[in-house]
Formats: C-alpha cells, sequence, structure tokens
C-alpha cells in the first residue's frame, strides 16, 4: 500500500486547513491510520488516529477540539480538518500506518507505512 498525503499550505493564524490521505494498492480496512507532524528540528508528534474498523478517534492534547479525524470509505481516503491554527501548529505532517494494538498509535516507531508529508505553515 502506498499513502498520498496533500493539503497542506500557508494560512494565517486563526485559519483552517483540511489534510488527506489517500491509500492506493489496497483499503485502509483493518489499519490503523495515524496524522503525525514533524517540525524542524524535532521529533515526530502524534496529532491524531483513527481505527479504519470501528472508527475510533485519538487526539493529542494540543490539538482537541480545533481539529477533526475523518474518513471517506469509498474514496478509502483519511482527512484531517484543522481549525483554529496557531503557529505551533507549523510543521511537516505525515498520514502513517499501523496494526499495532490501539494503546501504543502514539508511538511513530511503530508505524511502518508512511506518505510523503505535506507542509502546513501557520503565519502570525
Amino acid at each position: 500500500v502506498q499513502l498520498q498525503a496533500s493539503g497542506g499550505g500557508l494560512v494565517q493564524v486563526g485559519g483552517s486547513l483540511r489534510l488527506s490521505c489517500a491509500a492506493s494498492g489496497r483499503s485502509f480496512s483493518g489499519y490503523i491510520v495515524g496524522w503525525f507532524r514533524q517540525a524542524p528540528g524535532k521529533e515526530r508528534e502524534f496529532v491524531s488516529a483513527f481505527r479504519w474498523s470501528g472508527g475510533t478517534t485519538r487526539y493529542a492534547d494540543s490539538v482537541k477540539g480545533r481539529f477533526t479525524i475523518s474518513r471517506d470509505i469509498a474514496k478509502n481516503t483519511l482527512y484531517l480538518q484543522m481549525n483554529s491554527l496557531k503557529p505551533e501548529d507549523t510543521a511537516v505532517y505525515y498520514c502513517g500506518l499501523t496494526r499495532i494494538v490501539w494503546s501504543e498509535i502514539g508511538n511513530h516507531k511503530r508505524y511502518d507505512t508512511w506518505g510523503q508529508g505535506t507542509q502546513v505553515t501557520v503565519s502570525s
């Protein structure tokens, strides 16, 4: 399976963006799909995750109430709606796949497939 992340861009503080993560080669069924972000000089950070079978979601505390993860089953695509963006949200955003237990989804090292990343820049 290959992942294609898109939707990043330059936005002002308080603005919104919607990121997409599309899979080719197979369905997301049976996987957990996670969004992570990485700012320059920092480690890859968990943002949100979606268990494709069942729809369970989780968010990092830093994005709760501002970001919403959702899916389009027909398009085999996962979305991350980002509202009320802050300068500290600036990073390259990656989507990844894993089959690990739900309690470990915040660990980027446990994901085995990644998309290419999409840059999000929030200007103040």
